[in-house]
């Protein structure tokens, strides 16, 4: 039951979150009296209609709205709230019921229940905390030369995974390698051979590995087939390998596009934001440890 009613709130509480900060007065001590006690005094906005002392208001309504529609997919457009006459029927068919449902709650004094205020002193200490991050690091910038300099910096881990299309021939000794690469170089089919002679289980494919990436075989499998020297239609030299010794040919190549920087720019503004966030947190945290006394009795923890 108890995790029952905390998902409750920690599903409400994520609707409360997605729509900012400014909302968090809602937790404030005796918010939930003043609501009992003066009516609509303490609204703050647009008043649209009132359930009992409960204040209905034009912010919120359209608040629950841009909550709602959020969580419809988009191949659902009929789903959402977008008309006038759709927002009343919100605010009638739930707006209402639930400040009907939320004045019993306060009649029946269940805001004083026990389990209900660890849980609100919980989620304040929460919200609380997340507004102090965004002030501590809402005014953190990021400038465009930073951004070409991570850039510039990782052009190779910008660029399209790469794949390519390899044939291998795998020999058991060099000598038998150097006949096979012979026949090649004179103009011998790759996939008669490799049918013929490779001792790999790619010899029934005439070798055909299909289209791989690297990480795929081992490193210095990878360091020849992804070879700059290495071109469609041509053979490698022999190399050896843990099977034996291999020759390979390149097929073709597809991906391996380098992306320009105004195609990551967004992205890696996002990255270097969230990173410097992180970092000024961690410093933050740091310099509270040295000024509060920690103590963490380990042994009640079971």
């Amino acid at each position: 039951m108890k995790k029952s009613f905390s998902l409750l709130v920690f599903l409400g509480l994520f609707a409360l979150l997605s729509s900012g900060c400014d909302r968090l007065d809602f937790l404030n001590p005796g918010k939930i009296q003043a609501v009992k006690k003066a009516g609509t005094r303490g609204s703050r906005g647009t008043l649209i209609g009132k359930v009992g002392n409960i204040p209905l208001t034009l912010e919120d309504l359209n608040q629950d709205v841009i909550n709602y529609n959020e969580i419809i997919p988009n191949d659902q457009p009929e789903k959402k709230i977008v008309t006038r006459d759709q927002k009343i029927d919100y605010v009638k068919n739930e707006m209402v019921r639930r400040a009907l449902l939320y004045q019993e709650a306060l009649n029946r004094g269940l805001d004083k229940d026990e389990e209900v205020a660890s849980i609100l002193e919980k989620t304040r200490m929460e919200l609380t905390v997340l507004k102090l991050m965004r002030d501590e690091t809402d005014k953190i910038e990021v400038t465009p030369k930073e951004i070409e300099e991570v850039y510039n910096t990782n052009k190779e881990q910008f660029k399209e995974p790469e794949e390519r299309n390899i044939r291998e021939i795998v020999l058991s000794t060099e000598q038998d390698a150097k006949d096979i690469l012979i026949q090649l170089l004179q103009g011998a089919d790759f996939a008669t051979l490799a049918k013929e002679r490779s001792k790999s289980s790619s010899s029934k494919n005439g070798g055909d590995l299909g289209f791989i990436s690297k990480g795929k075989k081992f490193t210095q499998f990878d360091a020849v087939a992804f070879s700059d020297t290495l071109e469609a239609g041509k053979t490698s030299n022999i190399f050896k390998g843990p099977d034996g010794y291999y020759i390979l040919k390149l097929e073709a190549k597809k991906g391996g596009k380098q992306k320009s920087l105004s195609e990551l720019y967004e992205d890696i503004k996002r990255r270097l934001l969230f990173l410097d966030k992180q970092q000024k947190l961690e410093d933050l945290i740091s310099r509270l440890s040295k000024t509060n006394k920690i103590v963490i009795n380990e042994g009640e923890i079971r």
